[in-house]
């Protein structure tokens, strides 16, 4: 880690609630190394996944990880009898979605919470709580205009970006679009929480 050892990890993320929300693309293998981190810094790391997520990793590999149930569904309540999603959002102190895909984008610019990430997250404060963003998807899909007004929305409505880098991708094209590595997304959200004046 470039910056961040792992005393310094433990006094930024321990007893800290992290939501992590995880969407359909090949990247997210990578955020198992992103939630494992988490855990071991001390974190209280929630995980929510869509659908399509699921057909990349399975929820079990992030419930190992993190010790804690993962969302599914928007209809589940586990932890409160309230609506789950108010529940959550309200005692999350940072948050990302890594990968965040296109449709992701897409879904979260025009206020869209049909699944189990966008609901959680359409709950969140983020006047106070930092809410990231680590988009993965092929160069063209991010080069797209429509790509680029989500971006513009998302980052005008607070949301804030962390990559994506340039480098090879799932497709076997080289270009911009691939998600940012754990340690990168983990330095972001230090930073968020601790944000300089």
């Amino acid at each position: 880690m470039s910056t961040l050892d792992p005393a310094r990890l433990a006094e930024t993320f321990f007893g800290r609630s992290v939501f992590v929300g995880v969407c359909g693309g090949i990247a997210a293998y990578k955020t198992a190394t992103l939630v494992s981190r988490l855990a071991q810094a001390g974190a209280d790391v929630t995980v929510a996944m869509t659908p399509g997520a699921a057909r990349f990793i399975s929820a079990l590999t992030f419930q190992a990880l993190s010790g804690r149930h993962v969302y599914t569904s928007p209809w589940e309540h586990v932890e409160s009898q309230d609506p789950q999603h108010i529940a959550l959002a309200e005692r999350t102190d940072a948050a990302v979605v890594a990968p965040c895909t296109m449709d992701a984008m897409a879904r979260l610019a025009t206020g869209r919470g049909d699944d189990a990430v966008t609901l959680i997250l359409s709950a969140i404060d983020r006047r106070r709580t930092p809410v990231l963003l680590a988009p993965a998807m092929n160069s063209v899909m991010w080069a797209q205009p429509a790509t680029q007004r989500n971006r513009a929305t998302l980052e005008g409505d607070g949301f804030a970006f962390v990559g994506p880098g340039e480098g090879w991708q799932a497709c076997r094209h080289v270009g911009s679009g691939r998600m940012a590595e754990p340690e990168e997304i983990i330095e972001s959200l230090a930073r968020s929480l601790h944000p300089t004046p």
